[in-house]
């Protein structure tokens, strides 16, 4: 399995965005003299620069970072923004929450808008971080077009096409790739576990081989990785579906179908089961295929959790020491990402789902910072579990 150094791979993204960024940045208007530090308060001073997120993590051999929304960047000289500053101090690894979907590439069938993207990867660049692409292939937030565009003619096309067009922009400069997201739902009764989906139905099963072979011809240097949700708990419904993600990845490696990675999205309950053996069990399997594990899209979900602000930010920390500490002392697990930075901006207090809204009409607070982007519990409960795996520093830098 190819793992490079951090260093030369940082060097590698930085070369190919130097020569190749140019349009993107003046899309994006981002200016070389962007002044990252707004003023501070005491207490960013007290997390910032070798007190964050990323250096802590660096420490232990992990990436740290988060799901972001390019046009909530402010990229104005001296800007003061507090969610720009606190992307920029603490992630060393980005990752799109929703501008490079399907629905939000794809205006028509033929036409394709990365001016948001092209300004993520600017961001990137002017902070010397790594971007994860998420993602290629997914049954949801397709456009409105594609329903009434795709069909079993056309659809192999459709698929490779996109993938070539975005891998193959932003090839050499993406530290992994979600190819295939959410490809496995065990309540459909398929014998392989695949969820009934329109890429199933309009191509087949070997979708999802197609879409890793493409994304390995368009972006050869990127970790390919198969993203999936509720594979974390020992739940008999969880513990299913985690079983057939394995037997999905298992079967892409034995037919020498590229992929390199697994992502656990770990959206988890304040108050619900926690992690346990199944999940260690998952990760040191796909060890044995030589996989690394990402932790792609961690947050805390407090709707069902009465209390005060107080009440919900030490569940959450226990949820996120839990976690973590179960988790980063298996040595192919290299990165962390929370879905969002703060809870202004989170989507748990943006849908109003039942499973999101609380009963008593607070906002939730599953993130490390919270609304006024000073550290929670959450922040210190990651950086502690970050420090305690410094003793585990794993033996190939990411």
């Amino acid at each position: 399995m190819r793992v490079p150094s951090q260093l030369t791979r940082r060097e590698f993204a930085r070369a190919a965005a130097m020569s190749s960024l140019g349009a993107g940045l003046a899309i994006a208007g981002i200016s070389s003299g962007w002044a990252r530090k707004p003023k501070n308060t005491p207490e960013k001073s007290r997390v910032d620069g070798p007190l964050s997120l990323k250096t802590h993590a660096a420490a232990a051999g992990l990436l740290a970072g988060c799901a972001v929304v390019p046009e909530l960047f402010d990229l104005t000289p001296a800007s003061n923004d507090p969610y720009t500053h606190t992307v920029a101090q603490q992630a060393s690894i980005l990752v799109a929450e929703n501008a490079m979907k399907w629905s939000s590439l794809r205006p028509s069938p033929t036409t394709y808008e990365f001016s948001n993207v092209d300004r993520l990867f600017g961001f990137a660049q002017l902070n010397g971080q790594q971007i994860r692409g998420h993602n290629l292939c997914w049954h949801e937030q397709l456009p409105a077009w594609f329903a009434s565009t795709a069909t079993k003619e056309n659809a192999h096309s459709l698929l490779t096409q996109h993938i070539f067009n975005v891998a193959g922009r932003y090839a050499g400069r993406v530290h992994s790739w979600d190819v295939v997201n959410e490809a496995i739902h065990v309540p459909d009764g398929r014998s392989d576990g695949l969820r009934k989906s329109p890429w199933l139905g309009l191509i087949g099963p070997e979708y999802v081989e197609i879409a890793f072979a493409t994304a390995a011809q368009a972006d050869s240097k990127a970790r390919l990785t198969y993203n999936d949700y509720d594979i974390e708990l020992d739940t008999p419904e969880q513990s299913a579906k985690r079983g057939q993600v394995l037997m999905l990845i298992r079967r892409l490696h034995a037919r020498g179908i590229p992929i390199h990675a697994v992502g656990i999205q770990s959206h988890l309950q304040a108050n619900g089961p926690r992690a346990g053996a199944g999940l260690q069990s998952f990760i040191r399997d796909v060890a044995t295929l030589g996989l690394e594990v990402y932790i792609t899209e961690l947050d805390i979900n407090t709707h069902a959790l009465p209390g005060s602000p107080e009440v919900q930010d030490s569940a959450v920390a226990d949820v996120y020491r839990q976690y973590l500490g179960l988790l980063l002392p298996e040595p192919n697990v290299r990165a962390v990402l929370t879905w969002g930075i703060s809870d202004a901006h989170t989507w748990l207090n943006q849908s109003k789902q039942l499973w999101t809204v609380r009963p008593d009409g607070a906002r939730q607070r599953p993130l490390p910072f919270d609304e006024n982007y000073t550290p929670t519990a959450a922040f210190f409960a990651m950086r502690d579990a970050f420090d305690a795996g410094r003793h585990l520093v794993k033996s190939s830098a990411i």
